[in-house]
């Protein structure tokens, strides 16, 4: 039996009362669908009803849109729902991750690089009120991975750090802003990211940490969230083999991500760890959970295994073929169809969605818009990213910066990334109305059929001052490593610090903290953990002196290496 007026459902005799009697009322197959949780991509509303809502998903998530795309697409769905619906969001970073112009609050690193959880606290605040704004309740978030592998491609400026005491404290303290504005939380990526250099976007990942040393880091942080109510878990395409034996030693030896783990579902996260709300996976369609089994099995078997819901599809209409098979056959039972339907009502009856449907106001009103973006928020992000920017070294003593003394600065941004551009011309901008001549680097075009001919080193010291590097290596899935790439034929291109004895030379790092692994020839290297523009105007402001350095790493930047140091 479930008890739903435990943590973290809490609910009252009449929402146990809704809950039964919603579930009493529903066909098989509405169960059946109910268990999906898909992405959205469109706020047309023939696209809403017809390939959506006459689904009867129990969730949906879009990817961040324009404030009025998805307040439309959500009131849209929650006015024309039967059960009322989960609709989440990414709202690990503030409300730009659900709304285009919402609050840029930072990525959780930053948050945590101010050595004081109750930036975590506003980032909670920031990124659910603003999404609840437009019709979110559901954060997928906070992130309480442990960056413990600095070659890991996907963790990285996601998480709290590598201290396993300031993750808690953090995700605590998002907690609490998210449960302030009526939303949900998913704490992930259980049973816990950060130890290999994998992405469970490509491969199962690997989580190779002995149950005692899980116990110690990784445990002792979902066993204090769920104690504080965390309505609900994601569990990530993450094996943990050394649970997986001690709860079955016959477990075979091929990974199994812990989304088709009963030994880490049931036996873990249900018993060891108590937790009574509701588990859903981590993407469905990534290669962690697509290779572990045959996908008409793996889509019933994971509601089997212990997740309540099933999230995104590689296909919605042959998915939900698939969980209707995977029940004619048995491969999911009546007893876990109903305990995962029952937790799926139960937390939205913890949101009091069933509430407000009946008063007619599950959808939102326009009336509370007015929080996206607020000066309340933007005067917490500007303090947040004052108080993280982190000067991990200056060994050449060359900070602040003048334009009397480095006026022509070689400049180039490195990585890649959609928002090279953006970041880019902020930072220039910034530069020129300080006084700077900035150079942007231009990328050699050699013709190998004719003799080479390099810049000199007397040349090159000739036409610059100083060269400034930005670091834009963002977080993204299907990566297999965040370092740095270089175009330098022969190790002598321009875009390559080999001239740090010749011109002074920094590097800043908006993303990932981690890249004087690739440039230890650097002697000023500063972390700003986020690329958006607040951020890049803060940076400027510490390079110049018009402001100190007050952020401390909630990482080891010099990845264990003495000689980065210096």
């Amino acid at each position: 039996m479930i008890n739903l007026k435990a943590n973290p459902f809490f609910l009252s005799d009449a929402d146990i009362r809704w809950v039964e009697e919603t579930k009493a009322s529903m066909t098989t197959e509405e169960k059946l669908r109910q268990l999906f949780f898909p992405i959205g991509y469109s706020a047309n509303e023939g696209y809403l009803q017809y390939e959506l809502l006459n689904r009867g998903p129990g969730g949906v998530m879009f990817r961040a849109g324009t404030t009025e795309e998805l307040f439309s697409a959500y009131s849209y769905l929650q006015n024309h729902t039967k059960i009322p619906l989960f609709l989440a969001a990414n709202l690990e970073a503030g409300g730009d991750g659900i709304v285009a112009e919402g609050t840029a609050f930072g990525k959780q690193m930053q948050a945590a690089a101010t050595g004081d959880p109750e930036q975590a606290y506003r980032l909670g605040k920031i990124s659910c009120a603003e999404g609840q704004a437009v019709g979110c309740n559901y954060a997928f978030a906070p992130v309480v991975d442990i960056d413990l592998n600095y070659h890991n491609p996907i963790t990285n400026v996601r998480t709290y750090g590598s201290d396993p005491e300031m993750v808690k404290k953090c995700g605590l303290a998002y907690m609490k802003g998210a449960k302030e504005c009526g939303s949900a939380v998913s704490i992930k990526h259980f049973p816990g990211d950060g130890v290999d250099e994998c992405d469970q976007h490509i491969l199962t990942s690997v989580n190779s940490l002995s149950c005692e040393e899980w116990d110690k880091t990784y445990g002792d942080i979902y066993q204090t969230l769920i104690d504080n109510g965390a309505l609900t878990v994601m569990v990530g395409h993450i094996a943990m083999p050394a649970y997986q034996k001690k709860f079955n030693p016959n477990h075979p030896d091929k990974l199994m991500p812990a989304t088709l783990s009963p030994e880490l579902l049931k036996n873990l996260l249900r018993e060891k760890l108590g937790f009574n709300g509701m588990i859903i996976s981590d993407a469905s369609p990534m290669v962690g959970f697509l290779c572990a089994m045959d996908r008409r099995q793996s889509v019933p078997y994971a509601i089997e295994a212990g997740c309540d819901m099933l999230l995104f599809n590689k296909d919605y209409e042959e998915d939900l073929g698939y969980m209707r098979q995977g029940y004619e056959q048995g491969i999911l039972s009546e007893q876990r169809l109903e305990e995962a339907i029952t937790r799926i009502l139960a937390a939205k009856a913890a949101l009091k969605l069933h509430e407000k449907q009946k008063s007619g106001a599950l959808a939102p009103s326009k009336d509370g818009l007015s929080v996206i973006a607020c000066e309340q928020h933007q005067a917490w992000a500007r303090e947040c990213a004052d108080k993280a920017v982190t000067l991990v070294k200056d060994t050449q003593h060359l900070l602040p910066i003048s334009p009397k003394k480095h006026r022509r600065v070689l400049f180039e941004i490195l990585g890649k990334c959609p928002s090279e551009q953006r970041v880019a011309a902020r930072f220039i901008a910034d530069m020129e109305k300080e006084g700077f001549e900035m150079i942007p680097y231009q990328e050699e075009v050699f013709d190998f059929s004719k003799p080479m001919r390099f810049e000199t080193v007397e040349e090159f010291r000739s036409k610059y001052d100083l060269v400034v590097y930005i670091g834009n290596v963002e977080n993204a899935s299907n990566k297999t490593t965040a370092r740095l790439n270089w175009h330098a034929p022969f190790g002598a291109g321009n875009n390559i610090p080999w001239f740090v004895e010749i011109v002074p030379t920094v590097f800043i790092s908006l993303q990932n903290p981690y890249h004087l692994l690739d440039v230890p020839m650097v002697k000023t290297y500063i972390n700003a953990y986020s690329n958006h523009d607040l951020m890049i105007d803060t940076v400027v402001e510490k390079l110049l002196g018009k402001s100190e350095f007050k952020g401390v790493s909630p990482v080891d930047p010099f990845c264990g290496k003495e000689y980065l140091r210096y």
